[in-house]
């Protein structure tokens, strides 16, 4: 489903309050994790969560806030109409995205109703792992953070880089749909190139696992130096 343009001000205003709070209260540092789609945000976020960075997939929140008997499933519902349901009774993610790919007014919409729901249960989660992960370097994957333009949010942002022609390659077979499919969509949302200038660290994912990984544990090692300097008070006691 795609997301794009700024979120609204004051969601914005209550998530930076609530973080700062997490990082006041409990002395974690919070990085996101990006990527333009089939860059291997999942491969990388994997690793990290091996090393110790507990993960909170912005994803998976996005499908938890609209799923059956939730008041965001109830409010799609009434916007959309009974076209987007699956006979199953669960949401039709494919459909409403075909809606809302190309309207943008309808677009909008379906943001005014989920962008909130997703904020304000990531916000949840994070202040439930901060309490039973304290000082530690909590991972957000969040596969539009830039297109939402909520990258300050966070203390690091790691760009997980892969070259379009790969990319291209990777997401027509990872979803059985053809190359002039998988590159609408692609086209739809900012190139991984076009992400990397907000990186605090670039994970190139092009040279297979290995070399992922050597990049994820010095990107690790990074971090470890990062919060510290966040926190140094808490590092001294």
């Amino acid at each position: 489903m795609t997301h794009t343009g700024n979120a609204p001000a004051d969601m914005i205003g209550r998530t930076r309050a609530a973080l700062e709070k997490i990082r006041r209260t409990h002395h974690c540092m919070i990085v996101a994790v990006t990527g333009s789609i089939a860059c291997g945000k999942t491969t990388v976020s994997g690793m990290l969560e091996e090393l110790g960075a507990p993960l909170i997939d912005m994803d998976q929140i996005a499908r938890e806030v609209v799923m059956p008997g939730t008041p965001g499933y109830d409010r799609i519902i009434s916007a959309f109409g009974a076209g987007v349901v699956q006979p199953n009774g669960t949401l039709d993610r494919k459909a409403l995205s075909g809606i809302v790919f190309a309207d943008e007014t309808k677009r909008r919409h379906l943001e005014r109703i989920t962008h909130p729901l997703i904020f304000d249960r990531f916000v949840e989660k994070l202040t439930q792992l901060s309490k039973v992960r304290p000082d530690s370097v909590i991972q957000a994957a969040v596969p539009l953070l830039i297109e939402m333009d909520i990258q300050h949010l966070f203390d690091r942002v790691i760009v997980v880089y892969l070259p379009e022609e790969i990319q291209l390659k990777r997401l027509a077979a990872r979803d059985n749909i053809s190359v002039d499919k998988a590159a609408a969509i692609i086209d739809s949302q900012l190139s991984a190139h076009e992400k990397k200038p907000y990186a605090h660290y670039v994970i190139d994912n092009s040279q297979g696992r290995s070399h992922t990984r050597e990049q994820v544990n010095q990107v690790w090692l990074r971090l470890q130096q990062d919060k510290k300097q966040q926190h140094p008070d808490n590092d001294a006691q």
